[in-house]
């Protein structure tokens, strides 16, 4: 609404047409005049009018019947109708029931019109205001939804940057810090426009306090959007703590109401889901620097073996896991591990390497496969008794091709000779229970023979079975490339969902 509220006097009599323009002019008004209903209604479609007084008796319509339609045009428009004629009760009920907010009978009174008038925009103002309020909060509430559904960090703001457009109905842009240390913005040209994210600078973040704050500025300042022309920006700052940096909110000053409550709860509700975010993904950060530093560096070169690996972690989406691989030489043969820890966590990781090393240890001692499963299984449930984890492992003579191979609970080992596919099956129970363990597999492993060890997060997905997943590892394993880095690449294309899940661990070794 303007500051000088405009009202359209409508009336087919130029005499009393003069005297409530005058008097409403005087009272400070705008005035726009119509001399029939026809003409009303045209006003109130073309013209911005923030009032309309209605005398009940025109040329061509019903003044009830105006009333009425311009109620379905304008239903924020307040009425007064005006009469000259003889005004019963049947009347003032019926005008009012039609959409009528006020009706006054002649002769009258210069300060009882400008007094209604006044008291039906400040209804109006009011209800606007509370309608206006209401609706924000709806929107603020389907936001908060969407930027805790989003499993990225870019996504986080672009459901932010468009949460905010729909709000406040106009352009918005909203700008955090990520867990590097890089500012970007998620920035929505208005309402239903799709919100992108794009790289951003903050000059000086540290003179935001720790709290919520809102501040009006140049536009130029945050040139991120082409904002409405002749307006400034109105820029809400959350910061959460003293050592983190703040995010902020931008959009256009007109759209802000006195306190500005929206903004200040939407800004501090993306601060808050900004920082678990951001706390999620040092974290996932963390775990996989972890997890590759506990893998070997290289594969060891080994006369008569051809060996390849692939690693590859959950995506940012999900937390990490706990798969791990090994591949040393000890006193002339070949230790290859290949485990997964129950879970998704910076925990399963660490966890992952108390058992990488343990598997380690205990070999260089000189056990068996089934040795080292014993007492790996007995280090867990002392150290670790709520964990548990799958395991394979072999020790390979590279001269003979001679073969121990125990297992804990873990996938079996594909092998893959001359197109024929089986697997090795050397069922157990997983580490972390107490149960007795079968006796090694023993075997000699053919020239030109390919084994093929994994993680379930080759094979696993959403819209497979298990078993449907074991058979297609088979089918592609029945053809096994010269070259097995491009093997293990092409087993991650076949099997691996697009957007990996779960970390993905394949070792393939292959007698020559």
């Amino acid at each position: 609404m303007s500051t000088q509220p405009t009202v359209l006097v409508v009336d087919d009599s130029r005499t009393k047409r003069y005297l409530l323009v005058s008097w409403l002019t005087r009272a400070g008004f705008q005035v726009i005049e119509a001399e029939s209903g026809t003409e009303a209604l045209t006003r109130v479609e073309t013209d911005q009018v923030d009032l309309v007084v209605l005398d009940v008796r025109l040329p061509d319509l019903n003044g009830f019947e105006v009333c009425e339609r311009i109620k379905n045009l304008r239903p924020a428009t307040p009425v007064i109708h005006v009469s000259a004629h003889a005004v019963d009760v049947a009347d003032r009920a019926r005008g009012l029931t039609r959409g009528a907010d006020a009706y006054l009978a002649e002769p009258i009174e210069p300060d009882e019109l400008i007094a209604t008038a006044n008291a039906v925009l400040r209804y109006y103002q009011a209800r606007q205001q509370a309608e206006l309020l209401a609706a924000r909060m709806l929107a603020l509430a389907d936001t908060t939804v969407a930027v805790h559904a989003a499993s990225t960090f870019r996504q986080l703001l672009d459901a932010a940057a468009a949460g905010a457009a729909e709000i406040f109905k106009s352009p918005a842009a909203v700008v955090a810090e990520t867990a590097e240390g890089e500012y970007l913005a998620g920035v929505a040209a208005g309402r239903g426009v799709d919100a992108t994210t794009v790289p951003w600078v903050v000059h000086d973040d540290s003179v935001v306090p720790v709290g919520t704050t809102v501040r009006v500025t140049d536009p130029a300042e945050w040139a991120l959007l082409d904002w409405p022309a002749g307006d400034t920006v109105t820029v809400a700052a959350a910061r959460l703590r003293e050592d983190r940096p703040p995010l902020y909110v931008v959009v256009p000053t007109k759209t802000q109401t006195a306190r500005t409550p929206a903004l200040v709860q939407l800004v501090q509700a993306l601060a808050a889901a900004v920082e678990a975010q951001r706390s999620y993904d040092e974290e996932h950060r963390i775990a996989v620097t972890l997890q590759r530093s506990l893998l070997p560096r290289r594969v060891p070169e080994i006369n008569g073996l051809d060996l390849a690996v692939r690693y590859e972690p959950a995506s940012a989406r999900t937390e990490v896991g706990g798969d791990f691989y090994e591949l040393v030489m000890l006193d002339g043969r070949l230790l290859l591990a290949v485990g997964d820890v129950a879970g998704h966590s910076l925990h399963a990781a660490t966890v992952m390497a108390e058992l990488r090393h343990a598997v380690r240890a205990y070999a260089v001692e000189g056990h068996q496969p089934g040795a080292i499963l014993h007492r790996v299984n007995e280090l867990m449930r002392t150290l670790l008794p709520n964990e548990s984890a799958t395991l394979c492992l072999l020790l390979l003579e590279p001269a003979t091709g001679r073969v121990r191979l125990a297992s804990a609970g873990h996938l079996p080992p594909v092998l893959s000779i001359d197109g024929k596919v089986e697997f090795v099956q050397h069922s157990a129970p997983l580490l972390g229970v107490r149960a007795d363990r079968p006796e090694d597999l023993e075997f000699v492993l053919p020239v030109g023979a390919t084994l093929i060890f994994y993680t379930d997060g080759l094979i696993e997905r959403r819209d497979a079975t298990i078993d449907e997943g074991l058979a297609a590892l088979a089918d592609v394993a029945a053809q096994v490339d010269d070259d097995l880095d491009g093997f293990c690449q092409r087993l991650l294309v076949e099997l691996a969902p697009p957007e990996i899940n779960d970390d993905v661990a394949v070792v393939v070794l292959r007698r020559r």
